[in-house]
């Protein structure tokens, strides 16, 4: 094999164990209510924890990759999320589910700034590429433990939610290991660069409110479909719609990685992928039950495309050595705003009662796609 081909099948690993720990939890929360005695709010609590982990630490994780390189950076970061992942089911405790749960997020927040860098690295002249692999592996990634977790791994353990947590961490260790053993111009430290993000740098300021419009789109959507169908008395929909905006995201990667930016950063571009959401927004709520799963896999379909385009953009737009720094802005500034602003259609949905106030993410990553999708295909052509 290759040295280029191995390269890119670590990228993709790398990618999907960004995420295999943790979307591993939702297929046995209701072993967690059994055992552990975990009530909606826990349960809530635990799914968000290493989101906001991740958005609180993701500066670490630009400072990992200036003093360690992209390389170390990743392999670190892979460690403390198999390790953290593993340890979730140790006990079995709710503090030690917790504290694990949190140390994950960390090894997130620590790898993820590393891959745009590392993609730069590694692929020089094919970043867009290279950020589409493994944004793919890290699409795949959540699909292959929420699907895979009841019907494959917890047979396999006897049943036990611990040691299916545990075995999911597999993959992640195989792949620290593997990186580890990668010599080449993905570990040059930089001891003397600025590692913390200049949060009045134009270019994290935009990337991470871009970037909020991926998470608007994908978790507001996974957050408030369920009760959303079971508010207009239509349950049926809700295994439908919530696969069809996961299996909805793959191509976007590949899209990314295929069709040159200069392509996708023209402002026609930005427009129609905006105003495809909006037509998805719609038949969501006037449509039937084919509208309502064709819309969800385009909502799934521009989150990714989203997600994808502001995993790219910082390799792109920055210079080698600040990647990383402008990753890790980006990562803080776009999970913070996602999450805050679901929280408050959460509250609006409460005070209203009006259960479509729920997606006004939605529709506010819509106006982000038309607005700083422009701006950014700007400065890219630039």
């Amino acid at each position: 094999m290759s040295g280029r081909a191995l390269r890119g099948i670590l990228l993709w690993w790398a990618g999907a164990d960004l995420r295999i720990t943790l979307l591993a939890i939702p297929p046995v929360i209701p072993l967690l209510h059994r055992d552990l005695g975990l009530d909606e709010s826990g349960i809530a609590a635990l799914s968000n924890l290493p989101v906001l982990v991740l958005a609180a630490s993701s500066i670490f994780g630009s400072l990992f990759a200036a003093r360690l390189g992209a390389r170390r950076a990743l392999v670190a970061g892979l460690w403390l999320i198999a390790l953290g992942g593993a340890l979730r089911g140790a006990g079995p405790s709710v503090p030690l589910l917790f504290v694990m749960s949190a140390v994950m997020g960390g090894g997130i927040a620590i790898a993820q700034p590393a891959l745009p860098a590392l993609s730069r690295a590694w692929f020089p002249s094919r970043v867009p590429l290279a950020t589409g692999i493994w944004a793919n592996g890290l699409l795949c990634g959540e699909a292959l433990s929420a699907s895979l977790t009841i019907p494959l791994m917890l047979p396999l353990v006897g049943g036990s939610w611990e040691l299916s947590l545990a075995a999911w961490s597999v993959p992640v260790a195989l792949t620290a290991i593997a990186c580890a053993t990668v010599r080449d111009g993905g570990n040059v430290a930089a001891p003397g660069e600025r590692w913390f993000p200049d949060f009045r740098d134009p270019r994290i300021r935009q990337l991470g409110v871009y970037q909020s419009a991926a998470s608007l789109a994908y978790f507001g959507a996974n957050t408030f479909l369920p009760d959303y169908f079971h508010a207009t008395h239509r349950p049926a929909l809700i295994g439908p719609c919530l696969a069809a905006l996961n299996i909805g995201q793959i191509p976007a990667s590949l899209v990314v990685g295929l069709i040159p930016l200069r392509v996708l950063g023209t402002r026609a571009v930005s427009l129609l992928v905006a105003a495809l959401l909006l037509a998805a927004l719609a038949a969501l709520l006037l449509g039937g039950a084919a509208a309502a799963i064709a819309a969800s896999a385009v909502v799934g379909f521009f989150g990714a495309y989203v997600l994808t385009m502001s995993f790219a953009l910082p390799a792109v737009l920055g210079a080698p050595g600040e990647v990383a720094r402008i990753s890790a802005g980006t990562f803080t500034l776009g999970y913070s705003i996602a999450f805050v602003t679901t929280v408050l259609a959460g509250a609006a949905w409460d005070l209203t009662h009006v259960a479509a106030s729920a997606f006004a993410p939605i529709l506010a990553a819509a106006a982000i796609a038309a607005i700083l999708g422009t701006r950014l295909g700007a400065r890219l052509q630039r």
